[in-house]
């Protein structure tokens, strides 16, 4: 019988500039593992991404990662922080806001336009 036993899923992540793309995720707190110039492994919470120097504006605009964070308003105050020093193009990131489905969400884009829902669990 086949192992078909399985050990990560990783998404591809667009970018518009590759450097830029790859400092904006580090300096939010991701672990850049390696990168190739092309091609670099970030991770979060022990999960991982590959971000790739290629862009397309529809699907870049169109990728959100969803990451379960503890604190919603504290991802929006870091995120603030690091946009406000303009190093990171069209980067934004909104307020936390409660969403229906029982989350509170703090909206953020990376510089090629890919959305970030930093989701913190609420009860009831």
């Amino acid at each position: 019988m086949p192992n078909l036993t399985a050990s990560q899923v990783s998404p591809f992540v667009g970018t518009r500039d590759f450097a830029v793309s790859r400092d904006f995720y580090v300096a939010l707190g991701w672990q850049l593992l390696w990168d190739r110039g092309d091609l670099a492994q970030l991770e979060l919470a022990g999960q991982r991404i590959f971000l790739q120097r290629y862009y397309q504006r529809e699907w870049c605009e169109n990728t959100m990662l969803h990451v379960t964070v503890a604190d919603a308003a504290a991802w929006h105050e870091h995120a603030q922080a690091i946009i406000a020093g303009g190093a990171f193009g069209a980067a934004r990131v909104t307020p936390p806001k409660r969403e229906p489905y029982g989350a509170l969400v703090t909206y953020i884009w990376d510089p090629a336009g890919v959305l970030l829902h930093m989701a913190q669990p609420l009860e009831g």
